[in-house]
């Protein structure tokens, strides 16, 4: 087995049982446990896995919150695929809510160029990408920066989307479950998008398949708050029904 086929087979091995041992990886593949840990080293720097002692955790699993910059580097295909998909979601006219996150950023890059839109955006990385865009009205909303997600927080933030509504709120969120609702790590960025959803008539969250079963501390809407989930094929048997049952469509691109 090549070294890339190993380290993909680890990395559903961690993702599926929550975490992975050096002892157990190296006795399954018949390798040495330092081939194991050049493994999990690898896996690491693509900011998938985090090292522990004797082993590895899936970092949608742990509490600490990864930088945008490592998120854009992560499941970059399955987000390519569901911000095509969520572009059937957008109005012909009228405006339109991107949350921080990856796969909103990806859909940003690919709106279409053919209607006027309004942008309303926390993101200041989706904002620099639609600043050269004539046909979107870009509304970016004022706070306080948090540079691990590029994301504006806090009052001003929340007094501009009380005062906006949109058609359309492209949700993003660190994890989801149907016990849990939506979750994040940092309580003011779950602040702002509680307030995202509340402003808009719909709401359509974006979310591979890594962030489904997943809770993180702050909680900031249920499942059912949301119309849509747009989401990869590689979520797990079961999870799709179980989050219908709840309320939203979900749709696996």
């Amino acid at each position: 087995m090549y070294a890339e086929e190993r380290q993909k087979v680890i990395l559903e091995r961690a993702r599926h049982d929550g975490r992975v041992d050096v002892t157990g990886l190296a006795s399954e593949f018949d390798v040495t446990y330092e081939t194991v840990r050049r493994d999990l080293t690898a896996l690491e720097r693509h900011g998938v896995l985090r090292r522990v002692h004797g082993g590895a955790i899936p970092v949608e699993r742990l509490g600490f919150e990864p930088a945008l910059t490592v998120r854009d580097s992560v499941m970059t295909q399955e987000k390519e695929r569901i911000a095509k998909a969520a572009l059937a979601e957008l109005p012909d006219e009228g405006a339109i809510l991107l949350d921080a996150g990856s796969t909103t950023g990806r859909l940003a890059e690919q709106l279409p160029t053919d209607r006027e839109l309004t942008v309303v955006t926390n993101s200041l990385s989706i904002a620099l990408t639609l600043t050269p865009r004539t046909n979107v009205n870009l509304m970016l909303l004022g706070g306080r920066l948090r540079t691990r997600t590029q994301a504006s927080v806090e009052s001003w933030a929340l007094r501009a989307l009380a005062e906006c509504y949109v058609d359309v709120a492209f949700m993003a969120t660190n994890g989801v479950s149907v016990e849990r609702g939506l979750t994040t790590p940092d309580p003011a960025e779950a602040e702002v998008k509680r307030a995202m959803i509340a402003s808009s008539r719909r709401a359509v969250l974006l979310a591979d398949h890594t962030k489904v079963g997943n809770d993180h501390f702050a909680r900031f809407a249920a499942v059912e708050d949301l119309d849509l989930v747009i989401t990869d094929n590689g979520l797990a048997d079961g999870l799709a029904d179980e989050m219908e049952t709840a309320g939203p469509t979900v749709r696996a691109v």
